[in-house]
């Protein structure tokens, strides 16, 4: 979320460097999360208008690949975050970029390794 609303940011960079080297994969249900915060009212205070956003949105979902996830996870401690480690081993994911901690804490998830943005910068 911070790369699509922090165009200078690291994470922004990092998704900018896995989307030339790879692809950015989604499932239904993580591109449904991804567009109800898009479009929360919580980031006006980020001076983003609703039409920055809908650039926003559209360029993203021209970029991504949809996988539809069949095993059960539960790894994570925050159980909402469950869907990513489906989506990655759906997706046959090589890495997943992330800043959230409850899914830090489990790289590599098996054998997929969990990375935030200053290390796909760093080595890759």
């Amino acid at each position: 979320m911070s790369a699509s609303i922090l165009p200078n940011s690291l994470v922004r960079h990092a998704l900018n460097k896995a989307a030339r080297l790879g692809s950015i994969v989604t499932s239904q249900k993580v591109f449904e999360q991804y567009t109800q915060v898009l479009f929360r009212d919580k980031f006006d205070k980020y001076f983003i208008s609703v039409d920055d956003r809908f650039e926003i949105f559209n360029l993203v979902e021209t970029k991504m690949l949809f996988f539809l996830p069949t095993e059960t996870i539960t790894d994570c401690r925050d159980h909402k975050d469950n869907i990513f480690l489906g989506l990655a081993i759906a997706a046959q994911a090589s890495c997943i970029i992330t800043g959230d901690n409850d899914l830090l804490v489990l790289h590599p998830f098996r054998n997929i390794p969990i990375l935030n943005a200053v290390n796909i910068l760093k080595y890759f």
